[in-house]
């Protein structure tokens, strides 16, 4: 009886390596640098696993003028000034997003995802650059989805984020609209405000712009 359980305790000891063991503290930070860990930043169904930033680079806009056709070159990615942002908070930002129609219509937003971008160095560029400017910019750093939130809206076009750390951001979202905005054909057409918010306050913060 002894001598069989001396050999079936190295089997066991060899089996349990081969079952999925947890996680080092090295191998989420692995995770962490490379984009993979996202859950704690968004308030998207965890089973979503599509979600990039690559929307962020393009050049949605309702205009037909894509601006000088030169490609800006983002700054260095600040790593330092990103590292000292919070990570967690308790607080809300909650509101509707849409678009006013040339006779005063609404056209919100259903089901179209959001971002919080936190206000940086990095992310002001963005806003004057590409949003205000309407200019095309170079690739986003991978690193910067480690810092984005998100969240989708309903039908109505109301969304949420909860647990917003205190800071100042960027909220980011389209419009897809058509002929409620007198367009000939259907445009995605991005809305970006920015927005502040400290400690546990619920912020109501609509996105919304007029169509042009």
């Amino acid at each position: 009886m002894v001598r069989k359980l001396l050999i079936a305790l190295p089997l066991l000891l060899v089996l349990s390596g081969c079952v999925g063991q947890p996680k080092t503290p090295e191998s989420y930070k692995d995770d962490v640098d490379s984009g993979k860990i996202w859950a704690e930043n968004t308030n998207v169904d965890e089973d979503n696993d599509s979600i990039d930033i690559s929307d962020l680079d393009n050049n949605v806009t309702s205009s037909d003028d894509t601006g000088s056709g030169v490609m800006v070159k983002r700054i260095a990615f600040p790593a330092a000034e990103y590292s000292r942002l919070s990570r967690s908070g308790k607080g809300t930002i909650e509101g509707k997003i849409y678009l006013e129609g040339p006779a005063g219509n609404k056209v919100y937003g259903a089901k179209t995802r959001l971002y919080l971008n936190p206000v940086t160095s990095y992310s002001k560029q963005w806003y004057n650059e590409s949003y205000l400017a309407g200019k095309e910019m170079d690739k986003a750093d991978d690193r910067l989805f480690n810092y984005l939130r998100f969240t989708a809206s309903d039908t109505g076009g109301k969304f949420a984020f909860y647990g917003v750390p205190t800071g100042s951001y960027y909220l980011i979202g389209t419009v897809s609209c058509g002929n409620e905005c007198g367009y000939g054909q259907s445009k995605n057409i991005r809305v970006a405000t920015e927005v502040a918010v400290v400690g546990n306050e619920v912020v109501a913060q609509d996105l919304s712009k007029r169509a042009e």
